[in-house]
């Protein structure tokens, strides 16, 4: 144990230096740049800058765009620069690992942006492009003016530089932010509003799939919401306050799934002895488990509801609120919107964090912990968790984290005190047989590692990244050969086609190791029998145990506010896991369409092909249409000038 301790010490510290090492500079769209850069190196080579607080001689105004033609603001002189601008002196320039004491620290609250947003997309992309530098890809959701920090940061660069697609984006983004910095104002005051309506129709024929911890899911990462074959259907909205440092928002829904047969007693069975569960156990309804007959759903449920308060950039706050770390779009291994969100007590850091002599060589630092009830689970019941995660910039084009997440106590197994939550917390040893079915059981422990780099030569088009996560090991870099993956290539624009977009990722959860056998290992755990899940639905990767595949994306952005995209998905399961194994293909359109800034229209047809021959013969197809209509009216605001 004290090598692997030594071993994984010494993997962050590569992890740490060897970007700083290997930065070369970078490969620009244009000859306009306005990031200071010292005469001696690149911009590239450089640390990244705080985004804590606004810098004095960013415009008031906010971009606008019309709904026909968007319009970008551009600098205030007429006709761009045909020569590049001069750098500022190097003085001038803050790296991270520097605090900037002239710069005004932010302590105004504001809610999260919810993570089926279009902004994160856009964020994304952003970032892909060279700007963003202090964005956090493995931490979100974004806090509203969290985000804005990040978008006033390299505004002028953005507006400066000579990249269109990424001045119209910024334009967007602003405006979507508007009532956090309203022109002409120096106090933001009071916002208050409906931020969202929607309405959601959605209709499947065909046999689906919705059993994420065995067989597949035929809709993925949708907070868990309940779907069969037929007419679906989900009516929602949310609301915002916010003032000084408090923050209020609340999204809740009704939610209509017709009736199904559901799984045959036989296959209910066979996936009860996968989890290896008594037959008393069984005859009991498992939220994982989707036995017949499966009455209509028509429930109220709160999506998200978070009251937050703001103290040294950091967001604590109570409630339901998203999580997703990791730096991929499909999927986040350690956690996701895949399965509900849990009530729990959340401390962010949301804002970079300079910590003297270690942030001059691994960068500010981010920081994340909540602590929650899982509902679903009967072996044993209403266990907890809570989760943990670090992530740090070491320069402008590199990021990396480290999350754990323990899963512990539950009725009739342990109880849960100081005692058992610090045992899990600092207890690095392995479990024994007899601890762990002891009241001193530490809990299920799972850890991630996740990082991002933006590519060397082409660093304002494409971004790489990984994500991995293990279980029962200190950290899946001390332990590869044990740990799942899932690695994804993002490119933001192609060369000469600057409005199309490419992203591809795969996927691996079943490690070639003797444990990686009958489902037994990632995501699963022997005394939390409904293992890593909520209300039936995995909280981690949707590809769920041990399974391979993976997902690509082409996009074209008509505008920034009118995209089309394709996207293709394959999952198999192993064949020792699932009896002969399970095939997974699925063809998806998307077209969204925002119309005068309030209206939008999210419209998706996918065509699914699987093969589960444990649970139908044959070839089976689905097919899913929705069309998703959302109303943004403005919020309201009480600022003063």
């Amino acid at each position: 144990m004290r090598k692997r301790i030594l071993f994984c010490l010494a993997s962050l510290t590569a992890c740490g230096l060897a970007p700083l090492s290997a930065q070369t500079p970078a490969t620009q769209n244009a000859p306009a740049q306005v990031v200071p850069v010292p005469a001696q190196g690149s911009a590239a080579d450089l640390p990244s800058r705080n985004a804590y607080g606004e810098q004095a001689n960013h415009p008031q105004q906010v971009p606008a765009a019309s709904p026909a033609q968007p319009q970008v603001v551009l600098p205030a002189s007429p006709n761009p620069p045909t020569q590049p601008i001069p750098a500022t002196p190097p003085e001038a320039y803050v790296p991270y690992g520097i605090p900037d004491e002239d710069r005004p620290k932010d302590h105004t609250g504001s809610a999260y942006i919810p993570m089926d947003s279009l902004v994160y997309e856009d964020m994304n992309r952003l970032y892909s492009m060279g700007y963003l530098d202090s964005m956090y890809l493995s931490m979100r959701p974004y806090t509203r003016r969290s985000a804005l920090h990040m978008l006033k940061d390299s505004e002028d660069e953005i507006l400066q530089g000579r990249n269109e697609q990424a001045q119209e984006i910024l334009a967007k983004l602003l405006r979507e932010l508007v009532a956090e910095k309203p022109a002409g104002v120096t106090e933001r005051g009071l916002v208050y509003g409906v931020q969202q309506v929607y309405d959601r129709g959605m209709y499947i024929s065909g046999t689906s799939l919705r059993d994420s911890y065995h067989i597949g899911q035929t809709i993925v990462n949708d907070y868990g919401r309940p779907y069969e074959p037929g007419f679906n259907n989900i009516l929602g909205g949310a609301y915002l306050a916010e003032l000084g440092r408090f923050s209020l928002y609340a999204r809740g829904e009704y939610q209509h799934a017709p009736s199904a047969p559901g799984y045959t007693d036989t296959l209910a069975g066979y996936e009860c002895g996968l989890e290896q569960e008594s037959a008393v156990e069984c005859a009991y309804h498992q939220a994982t488990i989707p036995r017949g007959p499966i009455n209509a759903a028509n429930p109220f449920r709160i999506v998200e509801a978070t009251l937050s308060f703001h103290i040294g950039g950091h967001e604590i706050s109570g409630g339901k609120s998203d999580a997703w770390l990791g730096p991929a779009r499909g999927g986040a291994l350690a956690w996701s919107n895949n399965a509900e969100n849990i009530y729990s007590f959340r401390i962010n850091r949301v804002e970079p964090l300079q910590i003297p002599l270690v942030s001059r060589v691994l960068g500010p630092l981010r920081y994340d912990f909540f602590y929650g009830s899982l509902k679903g689970h009967s072996a044993p019941n209403h266990p907890w968790v809570h989760s943990e995660m670090f992530a740090f910039r070491p320069t402008v084009n590199f990021e990396f984290g480290f999350q754990r997440t323990i899963i512990f106590g539950g009725a009739g197994h342990e109880p849960v005190t100081i005692h058992t939550f610090l045992k899990g917390f600092f207890d690095l040893s392995d479990t024994t047989g007899t601890e762990k079915y002891s009241r001193d059981d530490p809990g299920a422990r799972f850890t991630a590692f996740n990082a991002s780099y933006r590519l060397p030569f082409v660093r304002r088009y494409a971004t790489f990244y990984v994500d991995s996560i293990a279980h029962d090991d200190v950290t899946p870099i001390s332990a590869p050969r044990r740990a799942a993956f899932r690695t994804g290539l993002y490119l933001a624009q192609i060369p000469k086609i600057p409005k199309l977009e490419f992203r591809v990722e795969a996927v691996l959860t079943d490690p070639r190791v003797a444990r990686s056998f009958g489902g037994q290992f990632n995501y699963f755990e022997t005394i939390q029998r409904q293992g890593y899940t909520n209300q039936g639905f995995i909280m981690g990767d949707w590809i769920g145990r041990e399974a391979k595949g993976g997902q690509a994306w082409i996009t074209y952005h008509v505008s920034p506010t009118e995209m089309y995209e394709v996207e293709y998905l394959n999952k198999k399961n192993a064949k020792d896991f699932i009896d002969q194994g399970t095939t997974q293909n699925s063809y998806k359109l998307t077209y969204v369409k925002r119309f005068a800034h309030d209206f939008e229209l999210n419209y998706w047809l996918q065509y699914e092909k699987w093969k589960a021959p444990i649970y139908q013969q044959g070839l089976k197809t689905d097919t899913t249409v929705a069309v998703q209509l959302s109303y943004y009216p403005k919020l309201h605001t009480n600022a003063s000038k």
